[in-house]
């Protein structure tokens, strides 16, 4: 249990230095526009998505490797064309304004930096401790929230050059598509990128092709809001400082979780809830618990466990799994007391988390999406409850799969966009199992430190 040394609010680390900085667009086409949904507008205020990978040295030079980079985002791009755009607002007759992407090749940015001091992958990456903010450095783009893609890039990547390594992040406008399309991009990226290393074109590592064109339940396209424009409702906001851990739990430990559900559930007479039971649940479950308790929340203090989840499965018909956009709600369980939530333990939470995933059927989502068009909201973090817990990011998404040409990633890290109190991203893990991003503010990160039930479920730090 423990941690070493509380690195996300210590001292300022190495510096990186950008050595350089350059446009990528994709081959001249006509311009178009596309109107952005009630899901993406929705996302305007909120940040971009950070999110890296680290891998090892590649065996060229790295200014070598950033030229190899542009030639497979172009030839990306060219399929991808949207993500080079920028974000365009309309007015209309009656004080209303519509927001599209206009895509006319305006471009991606791609910086060549320096992690100076000596940086390397152990410093980036150390065991059994938070992630050090040197990892922070390492983000084009910090700060920017969605909306700046009218003037911003939506996309730009930092190669990184560590003493023994180099880390690719990647800044990319949430409006423009949610994680399942980000991480299919740059799996695109990466299988172009893996053929022109051994020669082998430029062909393109997508099948099939993203779906560009945008849905809407309603089908009203464009979406027209009751706004003149929408900078008066973009908020900056900043959560207090946190603590980051990345942690690991096996497939070992998950299926123990599981099975520890499912015996309580069984043992209360759910037999239904003990059927249903998902790694899942059983993971959101420990993690909604552990950091009530840690939180030390008065008894009558209602919490309650938050999901991002796909649409896209989901809707009747099914929107198609290419689909190249926003399709994502925030789902939530229940309502309950603090104490309530302790004493009836780890099944019955489980199981509160898989009714509210059974709950998000196709008519609520349409309902949600009416409800939305009636009175449009630009979620900030001010919508973030401080008593409740988000399990964000997904461990279906490839990000191990981005080999750009001399291997698979040695660990995937974010920057500091989209955290606050209580957030819990689940990522892949790299021989299996999962890792979860959790964010706590110090105070409540030391006391989850030492709960035991928590740490009993977490697998020990390997290096990579």
């Amino acid at each position: 249990m423990g941690s070493k040394s509380n690195n996300s609010v210590g001292p300022s680390p190495p510096a990186v230095r950008v050595v350089s900085r350059r446009t990528v667009a994709p081959p001249p086409r006509p311009r178009e526009r596309i109107p952005l949904t009630t899901w993406d507008v929705a996302m305007l205020s909120a940040d971009y998505i950070q999110k890296g990978l680290l891998f090892p040295p590649p065996p060229f030079p790295a200014a070598v490797l950033v030229d190899h980079l542009e030639a497979a985002l172009a030839k990306a791009l060219e399929h991808y064309y949207p993500v080079a755009g920028r974000f365009a607002t309309d007015q209309h007759t009656g004080g209303g304004c519509s927001v599209s992407i206009d895509c006319d090749g305006q471009g991606v940015d791609i910086l060549h930096a320096v992690a100076e001091n000596g940086a390397s992958v152990a410093d980036a990456i150390p065991p059994d401790a938070d992630v050090p903010r040197l990892v922070r450095s390492f983000f084009p783009l910090d700060g920017a929230v969605n909306h700046d893609g009218h003037h911003l890039p939506l996309f730009a990547v930092q190669v990184t050059e560590l003493a023994d390594g180099v880390f690719l992040a990647f800044a990319y406008n949430h409006a423009l598509s949610d994680g399942t399309a980000f991480w299919d991009f740059l799996n695109a990226w990466a299988g172009i990128s893996r053929t022109l290393s051994v020669g082998g074109g430029d062909k393109f590592h997508s099948q099939p092709p993203p779906l560009l064109e945008r849905w809407s339940p309603d089908g009203r396209l464009p979406l027209v809001l009751p706004f003149p424009d929408l900078s008066g409702h973009i908020e900056r906001l900043s959560p207090p400082p946190l603590r980051e851990r990345m942690l690991h739990f096996s497939p070992e430990s998950l299926a123990a979780l599981k099975e520890r559900a499912r015996q309580e559930l069984l043992a209360a007479g759910d037999a239904a809830g003990a059927a249903a039971v998902t790694t899942f649940q059983a993971l959101s479950s420990l993690v909604w618990r552990c950091v009530t308790r840690a939180r030390v929340l008065p008894a009558e203090q209602p919490t309650v466990c938050r999901a991002a989840i796909n649409n896209r499965a989901r809707l009747r018909p099914e929107l198609p799994r290419e689909y190249f956009g926003n399709a994502i709600y925030a789902i939530s369980t229940e309502a309950v007391r603090a104490g309530e939530l302790l004493e009836r333990g780890h099944g019955w939470a489980a199981a509160a988390v898989g009714r509210a995933v059974a709950a998000h059927t196709d008519s609520s989502i349409r309902a949600r999406v009416a409800a939305w068009t009636d009175s449009p909201v630009i979620y900030t973090l001010r919508y973030f409850d401080p008593s409740g817990v988000m399990m964000g990011s997904s461990p279906r998404f490839d990000m191990y799969g981005c080999d750009f040409g001399w291997g698979k990633p040695l660990a995937a890290r974010s920057g500091r966009a989209n955290k606050f109190d209580g957030k819990a991203s689940l990522y892949p893990g790299r021989e299996g199992g999962i890792d979860a991003e959790i964010e706590l503010t110090p105070d409540n990160m030391a006391r989850l430190e030492q709960d035991q039930e928590f740490w009993a479920a977490v697998t020990p730090d390997r290096k990579p």
